[in-house]
């Protein structure tokens, strides 16, 4: 059985039809999964989705697309829906140096603000790293250890993936790992047998053979086929792996 860390089905693309969504996921062996509400505009909605599903749970938090959202009001209403028993994490919070769709200072202080709150409520943080390599470091160094974290799609290189893992991060791949050009197959080796996730998160980058397509936790599956490919494991053991691992990253019951 599976589970797809990380997906969005409130987006704009799977949400007139997230509730069939989730039972084709069901249909493809998809266990569990983590719809992940990234603007306060979106957190009932992902919230009111895990309500309606078994195995479907919330995660909350600023994106670093929209740092500037961050403000204390948005932040004491994500804590008061922390206490919500489908909510499992906060975030997506973190960096984003690629499009740079915030200033950076924002960034850095939604990130920071969202790290101390998942701190302080002992619930896990999902980031968001992209050509932010050394200053995501940085924070893991200072404030990792105080967090249980996961660097969600993970592109970055080795010297983050050290930081993350030292920190005692978990690391998850979406389907890039199924790209021709992927250059990361040493990364995947890299991560410990129980620090390692998957995900589509979708409804961006399908997989191959489904590349041009609409993502899907369906699609959950042949991530983890690359993964396997990858790792020189079968399909079964990293299904049943990065499962585990899941559960035991939201804190849920086997």
């Amino acid at each position: 059985m599976l589970f797809d860390s990380h997906c969005h089905l409130t987006d704009e693309r799977l949400r007139p039809d997230a509730d069939a969504v989730v039972e084709r996921a069901r249909a493809a062996g998809v266990e569990r999964l983590v719809t992940v509400g990234a603007d306060a505009e979106d957190w009932d909605d992902v919230v009111a989705l895990a309500e309606r599903h078994d195995g479907v749970y919330a995660a909350a938090g600023v994106h670093p697309h929209i740092a500037d959202h961050a403000t204390a009001e948005v932040l004491g209403r994500l804590r008061e829906l922390a206490r919500h028993p489908r909510v499992v994490a906060l975030g997506e919070a973190g960096l984003d140096f690629h499009y740079d769709l915030s200033p950076r200072a924002a960034q850095r202080r939604a990130f920071a603000v969202q790290l101390a709150l998942a701190a302080e409520l002992a619930l896990p943080l999902i980031v968001h790293s992209r050509e932010a390599d050394d200053e995501t470091a940085d924070v893991l160094r200072a404030d990792g250890r105080h967090v249980r974290g996961v660097l969600h799609c993970f592109s970055g290189g080795r010297a983050l993936l050290d930081e993350a893992l030292a920190a005692g991060w978990y690391v998850s791949f979406s389907g890039i790992v199924t790209f021709a050009k992927y250059e990361g197959a040493d990364l995947v080796r890299a991560v410990p047998a129980d620090r390692l996730l998957i995900e589509t998160d979708s409804p961006y980058l399908a997989p191959v053979p489904v590349r041009g397509k609409r993502n899907e936790p369906a699609f959950v599956r042949h991530v983890a086929e690359g993964v396997a490919r990858l790792r020189g494991q079968t399909l079964e053991e990293v299904a049943a792996l990065t499962r585990r691992n899941a559960d035991t990253f939201y804190g849920l019951a086997a």
